[in-house]
C-alpha cells in the first residue's frame, strides 16, 4: 500500500457512485458559471499540446518532466502534453485583445506522470485556468487579495448550492479567508517545515491564502519551488517579497491542509528577468514567448488555477480524488480503498 495513502477512519462516502457523477456536474456547472461572472471572463478552448522549445509549455518546479511525442507530419516536431496553461493563457489575452479588467477561463487536462500518487495526487490533473488582464497599477498585493476574496466568495457560494441539493452535506468552510505572507508564517512556527506550517495555520482558521511561494525568506530557504516565469514571487510587499500564493483550506475528512487554488500577478519584464537570474535560467530569454513578454508584446495580467477534482473532492467530503476522477492507480491502493469504502474510479 502507498504510505502517502490515508485511511479515514470509519469513512463511509455521502453519495453513492451515481448521485457522485451527478454532483459532479452540478459543482463543475455552477462553479464555473460563476466564476466567470464574478471575474468577468469568457470561456475559451485550449489545447492538449503545445510545441516543445517555444516556452510555451509551463515546468511547474523544473523538475517533472511533461509526457512528449513526436508529430509524424511535422518532420517528428516535439509536442508536449501541457502541464498547466499558464503562459499559453498570457499569449491569448495578446490575442484576443480584451481590455483592462477582462480575461479568459478554460478547462486545462494535464498527464503529470512524475507525480507521487496519494489522496489528493493523480497522474490526471483538470483545473480551471483563468487569466484576466490588468494594468500596470493593479500589480499589488491589495489588487491580489480582491481577486482572492471574491473567488472565495465564489467558492463559499458553491458550497451553499451544493448544501441545498444535499442537505446531509454541512457546509465546513469559515465565512471569510485569512492571508498570511510565507514569512510571517516561518516566524509563528520556525522549528516546522513548510508543509507543517500550512498545517497549523488551516487547522487554526479553516481558509487561508498563503502569500508569497518561491522567494528566499529570512532563512534562505523558499517556503515552495515556483517557475521562474509567470507568477511575480520577488516584487516586494509589507510582510516580504511575493505577489502571487495559495487558497488552502482545512479538509475534515482527511484531517489535513488542502489545496483548491495556486495563482498570482504574472511577471512584467523587471520581475521576469531577475526572477530568471535567480533561478540560474537566463537561457530561456531566446524561447519565443519570454522573447515576446520581454519585449511587452504581452498584457499585464493576474492569473490561476482551481482544481475541479479537488473542489469535488471537498464539497461531497469525499476521502480520495479517486472518487471523483477516472485515473490509474496502483492494485495495492485500489484494493486497500475498497476494503475501507472508498471506491476509485
Amino acid at each position: 500500500m502507498n504510505a502517502n495513502c490515508i485511511i479515514p477512519k470509519d469513512y463511509a462516502p455521502l453519495l453513492d457512485a451515481i448521485e457522485t457523477e451527478k454532483a459532479i456536474k452540478l459543482i463543475k456547472d455552477f462553479f464555473q458559471k460563476n466564476l466567470a461572472e464574478t471575474l468577468n471572463l469568457r470561456r475559451v478552448t485550449a489545447p492538449l499540446f503545445v510545441k516543445a522549445g517555444t516556452g510555451i509549455n509551463d515546468n511547474l518546479n523544473g523538475v517533472e518532466k511533461p509526457v512528449s511525442f513526436p508529430i509524424k507530419d511535422m518532420n517528428n516536431t516535439t509536442a508536449e502534453i501541457v502541464q498547466s496553461l499558464a503562459k499559453w493563457k498570457r499569449m491569448t489575452l495578446a490575442q484576443l485583445g480584451l481590455p483592462r479588467g477582462h480575461g479568459i477561463y478554460t478547462d486545462m487536462n494535464a498527464i503529470r506522470p512524475d507525480e507521487c500518487l496519494d489522496n489528493l495526487h493523480s497522474l490526471y490533473v483538470d483545473q480551471w485556468d483563468w487569466e484576466r488582464v490588468i494594468h500596470k497599477e493593479d500589480r499589488n498585493l491589495k489588487f491580489l487579495k480582491f481577486i482572492v476574496r471574491n473567488i472565495y466568495q465564489v467558492m463559499k457560494k458553491t458550497e451553499f448550492y451544493m448544501h441545498a441539493h444535499y442537505t446531509h452535506i454541512k457546509p465546513i468552510l469559515p465565512e471569510e479567508i485569512t492571508f498570511i505572507h510565507t514569512e510571517e508564517l516561518k516566524e509563528m512556527h520556525p522549528a516546522l517545515s513548510p508543509r507543517e506550517r500550512e498545517e497549523e495555520i488551516c487547522r487554526e482558521y479553516g481558509a487561508v491564502f498563503i502569500i508569497g511561494i518561491g522567494a528566499a525568506l529570512s532563512d534562505g530557504k523558499p517556503h515552495d519551488g515556483r517557475a521562474p516565469d509567470y507568477d511575480d514571487w520577488i516584487t516586494p510587499t509589507e510582510k516580504g517579497p511575493g505577489l502571487n500564493g495559495d487558497i488552502i483550506v482545512w479538509n475534515p475528512v482527511l484531517n489535513k491542509a488542502f489545496e483548491l487554488s495556486s495563482m498570482g500577478i504574472r511577471v512584467d519584464p523587471d520581475s521576469l528577468e531577475k526572477q530568471l537570474e535567480i533561478t540560474g535560467t537566463t537561457e530561456r530569454r531566446e524561447l519565443m514567448f519570454h522573447k515576446r513578454l520581454l519585449s511587452e508584446e504581452l498584457p499585464l495580467c493576474v492569473g490561476g488555477g482551481i482544481g475541479q477534482s479537488r473542489l469535488c473532492m471537498f464539497y461531497l467530503q469525499k476521502a480520495h480524488i479517486g472518487e471523483v476522477q477516472s485515473s490509474i492507480w496502483p492494485d495495492n491502493m485500489i484494493d486497500v480503498c475498497q476494503k475501507n469504502h472508498i471506491f476509485l474510479l
